[in-house]
């Protein structure tokens, strides 16, 4: 009775219960690339413009780089996502190259936000009430 009950489950199938061709693999995860980049590459364009756009005024190129960046975390979260499903599905190929596009839009991200960090510097903190500067051999440091 165990027997026939271990090969009656042996016999269901599930996607990820056998590896993925190589032939249906390889066309998948590049066109799966491909799209991902021409997706990337247009919205990219498309905030790029939006700050060109703006023509100096600090507050709307502002947006439209804060706009980008949240593109791209939402982007990288998508792109996470599709990594995560072809590992389930067991497409090693695909896998690997979302694996690598998460890293180049993680990596692009961290460098977008590096940059608007730099250009938005934090502001120098108020003196206090008591405050006096100290000078050399003034002999009035706190």
């Amino acid at each position: 009775m165990t027997h026939e009950l271990r090969t009656r489950l042996s016999r269901r199938r599930w996607p990820w219960s056998n590896t993925t061709s190589r032939s249906s693999d390889i066309p998948a995860a590049l066109m799966l690339l491909i799209v991902e980049t021409l997706v990337f590459i247009w919205a990219m364009f498309g905030y790029g413009m939006d700050g060109w756009a703006a023509q100096g005024r600090r507050e709307e190129i502002d947006e439209a780089t804060l706009a980008s960046i949240a593109f791209m975390q939402h982007f990288l979260i998508a792109v996470v996502v599709l990594f995560v499903l072809a590992a389930l599905a067991r497409a090693p190929w695909t896998a690997v190259l979302q694996l690598l596009a998460a890293g180049a839009v993680a990596m692009m991200l961290v460098l977008s936000q590096h940059e608007y960090e730099q250009s938005h510097p934090r502001p120098a903190p108020t003196p206090s009430a008591g405050y006096q500067p100290c000078y050399s051999g003034s002999g009035r440091c706190d």
